[in-house]
């Protein structure tokens, strides 16, 4: 099966607003600059769109020299990325079940955070050799039942503040499938964006074929679909406005609901050479399970 890259994203900080990409350098870490950052409140609990959905309107850009911060009614914030305003000590930021070293970006970066949020909160940078695993139990699960494409994704897959895993993918159909659905109910069509993926594909892949597809390769660059993307209240938030829905959670549990939970999307390791790129438009091979 064929077919191509539809969209490119990355989260520079974890649960704020995406940057839409044309192209982007990818290794086993997932796209560059994906989730390098994360918010911590004051007593050190990492901050999500699923309790303060206002996340979604810090919108980030990447320069050459900054990261810059913007947000409704806000000056610009710029933090260099030459980490010349991070704090000198490591710290232990838990994601989940994981404990990563990271270090506190500037007292402005928390003042300007804290200010739009409406609570101390801090920011903090995963540490340079901070080595966070894949959740190892699905990778080896993955391996075990395609022992003919296992050997390309030997070894680790380190990630930063995701929540367990390199990439997401999506596939444009499952979301014109879910749109059919929510129309005949008389609610309005949502955008991926609700979904927070990094990679969307769109071509020949029927809806939720990524159930049961093995593999998604692009030029040199393999992707293993290891693991299904279960989903908690965030695809409710509109992404623009950060206001709370019902919709589309509710329908896409009344179809999407399996044992580990609500499905969408699916949770992806890499395996790529040395300075691999992907574009928007690159052709997608799909290689499925059945």
């Amino acid at each position: 099966m064929t077919a191509r890259v539809a969209s490119l994203h990355i989260y520079p900080i974890k649960s704020c607003a995406a940057i839409d990409l044309a192209e982007s350098s990818i290794d086993r870490a997932g796209l560059a600059g994906d989730r390098r950052w994360m918010i911590l409140t004051a007593q050190g609990q990492f901050m999500t769109q699923r309790q303060w959905p206002a996340m979604a309107l810090i919108r980030p850009a990447l320069t050459a020299d900054h990261l810059e911060l913007r947000a409704p009614g806000m000056p610009v914030l710029r933090v260099p990325l030459d980490g010349s305003q991070l704090s000198g000590t490591v710290r232990q930021a838990t994601v989940w079940k994981d404990t990563v070293p990271a270090r506190d970006e500037s007292g402005e970066a928390a003042a300007w955070l804290s200010q739009v949020l409406g609570l101390d909160c801090v920011l903090v940078k995963i540490d340079a050799p901070s080595q966070r695993p894949s959740r190892i139990e699905w990778v080896e699960r993955w391996c075990a039942a395609h022992p003919d494409l296992a050997e390309a994704f030997a070894g680790e897959h380190r990630l930063g503040f995701a929540d367990g895993f390199p990439l997401l993918i999506a596939n444009q159909a499952s979301l014109d499938e879910l749109n059919a659905r929510l129309a005949a109910q008389g609610e309005p069509a949502v955008p991926m964006n609700r979904f927070r993926p990094n990679i969307v594909i769109q071509g020949e892949w029927e809806a939720y074929d990524e159930d049961h597809t093995a593999m998604v390769t692009v030029g040199q660059v393999r992707m293993a679909l290891v693991k299904p993307c279960t989903r908690c209240p965030m695809p409710n938030i509109d992404q623009l406005t950060a206001q709370r829905h019902d919709e589309p959670g509710r329908t896409l549990a009344a179809y999407r609901k399996f044992e580990i939970g609500v499905v969408f999307g699916q949770n992806a390791i890499v395996a790529a050479p040395t300075g691999a790129r992907l574009r928007v438009g690159d052709a997608a091979e799909i290689e499925l399970d059945f």
